[in-house]
C-alpha cells in the first residue's frame, strides 16, 4: 500500500486501485476509489460547496499483524470523524475516538483484521462487466447487531428501523431510492452513486452493490444526533426552497376530471361551501395522446379562460405531464430523430405500454429537457398553469428491465436512479428562473438532492388498506430522514374498489386526519366502482377514460364531511406554525414529520417507536392505524403534554391511553 498526502486529501494506491479520502464539510469525509485511475468527475448528489475544513493527515507504520516487522498505515481526521487505512486498504471510521464503521475484510489473517485468510472476501470488490469499461462494485462493512438504521428514501414495507432489511437501489412506482442512511451510532452515510444495485443491512454484513459503475463514492459524517446529521447532509446536497404560503392548505384532486366544466364546477362548489382550496389538479388523459403535452380542445375548449377563473378564486392549477411519448404523438418523430428518447439495447424501441406504444424521454440529455419544457411552456405555462404533476417520473417502465435501457449518459444500470431528479429539473430550473422560489411541482419519485428542485414527492399508487396506511407512515418518516421534507400521500390510498364501503370511509377519515398533520394536505384517488357513464369521447387508442367516483370533501356523507371540515379548520389554524416548519426545512433540512428520536434522541424508547411521530417540535401525533380502533396507547417523552382533544395536561416519561373516536386523532402539544 502506497500512501500520499495531496492537499486536504489522503491518497492510497494498491493493486491498481486509487483511494481518495478528503474532508467534505464539517465532521465529514468523502471517500472515492477508482481502478486504474479512471476518474469520472461526477459529483452526483454532492452539489453544494462544502464548508472549508483543515484535515489532519498522518502517514506512518504499524506492527505487522501476521509476521515480524511493520507495514504502512495512514489516517485522516476532520473534526469529530477520523478514518484509518491499514496495509490492506481496509478503512475504519471513528467518532470521537469510538469505532462506528469498518470495512469487512476476510482475506488476510492476524489480529488487525481479526479473520481468516481462507475466505478471500475483500472490502471493495471490482468485477469488470463483459464488453464495457464499467464494473460491478461491491463494498462491504462489518455489521453491528445493536445498530439501528433509518432513512434510505421510501420503501413499501412495514419497518421503520431498516436493520435486517434488503433494499433494492432502483426506482419504481411507490419505491423511491435515496441512498442516505442515518445510524443510531451517530453517523450518516450517503452512497453517492445513482447506479441500480442493492444494499443489505444484515446482522453479519452490510453490503452496498452498484451493478455498473466506474467509481466508488460515498460521504460519511459524524455528529451528535440525527438532527445534526441531517443538517450536515443537506449542507452538501442542498435544501428545499421556501415553500409558498399559497400552497399550505388543501390540494384537490381525483382520477380524473374529464372536462374543463367538471373542474370549474368542483371549484365553484368549494367556494360556495366556504372552503378555500389552494390548488386543483388536472390529472392524466386531458391530452390528445401521450407526448403531445397539450389539452384536448374537445373537452378543454378554453383552458386559458378556465385558469383565469380559478385564479380569480385564489386557486392555483397544476397539470399532469408524463415522460412517455406515443408513436402517434406529433413529438415522437422529432424527438426520436434527434436522439431525445430512451434507447433500448435489444428489440423494438418501446419502454412503456400503458394505453399506447410509447418511448420515454431521456432527461439525461440537456436537449431533451429543453424540448419538453419548450412544448409544455407553450401549451400549459403560457396559459397560466402554475405547476406540473410530473407523474411516472421513475420512469414507470413497462418492464423494469434496466439492462435493456440506455440513456445519453450511459447504460441505465449505471445511472437510472438519477432519472426523476433530472426530469424535475427540466421544469423547475426554467420556472425558478422566472418565479424565484415559487416553483413547486409534484413528483412520484426523487433521488438524493431532489429536495433542491421544488419537488413535492408523493408515495405513489398505493392500495386503500390500513396495512398500506401503516407502511406510508414509516415511508414518510424515512424519506424525511433522507433529506426530502416535502412529502405527501394520496389520502385514503390510490386504489379503491367501493367508496360506499363503510370500512373504506373510516380508512379515508383516519388517513385524512394524518394528512392534516403532514407537509401537504392532498385529496386524490382512483375511486370505484366505475359505474359512471363515459362521455361520448372519440377513440384515442383505447385511452383510459374512466373518471372514478367523486372525491371531494362532501362526497362521503354528512358525518364524514363534518369531520373533514373540522380538521380542515385545524389545518388552516396551523398556518403560521406550518410556515415556520417549512422555514426550518429550508434553513436546516429538517423534515416536517419527524421520528420520535429526531426530537428526543436521548430517550431510548423513542428509538423503538414507529406508530407515532412529531409534527415539527411541538405536536406529537398518534394516528389511528387499525380499523374500528377507538383508543390507542401513546408514549409521551419527559415533559408536560396537553391532550388537544380533552385539554388535559399529562406528565411525560410514560405511556397513556388516548381516546380515539372516529372523529378524533390523538394529538399532544408540548407545553
Amino acid at each position: 500500500m502506497i500512501f500520499l498526502k495531496e492537499g486536504n486529501a489522503l491518497i492510497a494506491r494498491r493493486g491498481g486501485e486509487t483511494l481518495r479520502i478528503e474532508g467534505w464539510g464539517r465532521n465529514a469525509l468523502r471517500v472515492r476509489a477508482v481502478m486504474n485511475d479512471i476518474r469520472t468527475g461526477q459529483d452526483y448528489a454532492l452539489t453544494e460547496s462544502p464548508e472549508e475544513t483543515e484535515c489532519e493527515i498522518l502517514i506512518g507504520t504499524e506492527k505487522n499483524p501476521g509476521w515480524e516487522g511493520t507495514v504502512p498505515c495512514a489516517e485522516i481526521k476532520n473534526g469529530r470523524i477520523r478514518a484509518t487505512v491499514n496495509f490492506a486498504g481496509v478503512i475504519s471510521f471513528y467518532r470521537d475516538g469510538d469505532l462506528i464503521l469498518r470495512e469487512y475484510y476476510r482475506s488476510y489473517g492476524g489480529t488487525l483484521v481479526q479473520t481468516s485468510r481462507c475466505l478471500k472476501i475483500v472490502n471493495r470488490e471490482w468485477k469488470g462487466n463483459i464488453g464495457g469499461s464499467e464494473y460491478t462494485l461491491t463494498v462491504r462493512f462489518d455489521a453491528n447487531r445493536n445498530e439501528k438504521i433509518y432513512g434510505m428514501g421510501q420503501y413499501q414495507q412495514p419497518d421503520l428501523n431498516l436493520k435486517g432489511t434488503v433494499l433494492e437501489l432502483a426506482q419504481r412506482n411507490s419505491q423511491i431510492s435515496i441512498p442516505f442512511m442515518i445510524s443510531s451510532l451517530g453517523y450518516g452515510l450517503l452512497w453517492n452513486n445513482p447506479a441500480v444495485g442493492r444494499v443489505t443491512f444484515a446482522n453479519n454484513l452490510t453490503e452496498w452493490i452498484a451493478r455498473s459503475t466506474r467509481q466508488m463514492d460515498y460521504w460519511i459524517c459524524a455528529e451528535e444526533n440525527p438532527k445534526e446529521i441531517l443538517t450536515s447532509y443537506t449542507a452538501v446536497t442542498g435544501r428545499a426552497p421556501m415553500f409558498p404560503d399559497s400552497l399550505m392548505g388543501l390540494w384537490q384532486c381525483k382520477l380524473r376530471y374529464r372536462t374543463q366544466e367538471e373542474v370549474l364546477t368542483v371549484a365553484r362548489q368549494y367556494r360556495d361551501e366556504g372552503i378555500k382550496i389552494d390548488q386543483i389538479v388536472i390529472d392524466f388523459f386531458h391530452w390528445t395522446v401521450q407526448g403531445d403535452w397539450k389539452f384536448d380542445r374537445t373537452y378543454w375548449p378554453d383552458p386559458k379562460k378556465m385558469v383565469d377563473e380559478l385564479h380569480s378564486m385564489g386557486i392555483r392549477v397544476i397539470v399532469s405531464v408524463w415522460p412517455s411519448v406515443d408513436r402517434r404523438s406529433e413529438n415522437f418523430g422529432p424527438m426520436m430523430e434527434r436522439g431525445l428518447l430512451i434507447r433500448t439495447e435489444r428489440g423494438a424501441a418501446q419502454t412503456y405500454d400503458y394505453q399506447g406504444d410509447c418511448v420515454e424521454i431521456d432527461p439525461f440529455n440537456p436537449e431533451a429537457r429543453q424540448y419538453i419544457w419548450d412544448v409544455c411552456r407553450k401549451n400549459y405555462y403560457d396559459l397560466g398553469i402554475d405547476g406540473f404533476w410530473l407523474d411516472n417520473s421513475e420512469p414507470d417502465y413497462g418492464v423494469y428491465d434496466f439492462e435493456n435501457y440506455r440513456y445519453y449518459s450511459g447504460p441505465a444500470l449505471s445511472c437510472s436512479n438519477l432519472y426523476p431528479q433530472l426530469f424535475s429539473r427540466a421544469f423547475y430550473e426554467p420556472m425558478a428562473a422566472e418565479k424565484g422560489i415559487e416553483a413547486v411541482n409534484l413528483l412520484r419519485c426523487g433521488w438524493a438532492g431532489s429536495q433542491k428542485y421544488g419537488n413535492v414527492i408523493w408515495s405513489g399508487d398505493v392500495p386503500s388498506t390500513f396495512e398500506s396506511f401503516r407502511e406510508q407512515l414509516q415511508a414518510g418518516l424515512n424519506i424525511g430522514l433522507a433529506g426530502i421534507p416535502w412529502w405527501t400521500t394520496d389520502i385514503g390510498g390510490f386504489m379503491t374498489d367501493d367508496v360506499n364501503d363503510p370500512d373504506f370511509r373510516e380508512l379515508l377519515i383516519r388517513w385524512y386526519q394524518f394528512a392534516v398533520y403532514s407537509a401537504v394536505l392532498r385529496m386524490h384517488g382512483d375511486r370505484g366502482p366505475y359505474n359512471i357513464p363515459p362521455l361520448d369521447e372519440r377513440e384515442r387508442g383505447g385511452g383510459y377514460l374512466h373518471t372514478g367516483q367523486p372525491n371531494e370533501l362532501w362526497s362521503y356523507g354528512e358525518e364524514n364531511y363534518r369531520i373533514m371540515r373540522k380538521y380542515y379548520d385545524v389545518r388552516i389554524g396551523m398556518h403560521d406554525y406550518i410556515r415556520a416548519l417549512y422555514r426550518e426545512a429550508h434553513e436546516t433540512g429538517a423534515p416536517l414529520i419527524r421520528t420520535m428520536f429526531f426530537e428526543f434522541p436521548e430517550d431510548p424508547k423513542c428509538w423503538e417507536l414507529q406508530d407515532q411521530y412529531m409534527f415539527g417540535s411541538r405536536y406529537l401525533v398518534a394516528p389511528v392505524l387499525e380499523l374500528h380502533q377507538r383508543e390507542r396507547e401513546v408514549y409521551l417523552p419527559a415533559g408536560r403534554w396537553k391532550d388537544l382533544n380533552s385539554g388535559r395536561i399529562e406528565e411525560g416519561g410514560r405511556s397513556v391511553t388516548a381516546a380515539a373516536p372516529v372523529d378524533v386523532i390523538p394529538v399532544y402539544e408540548k407545553v
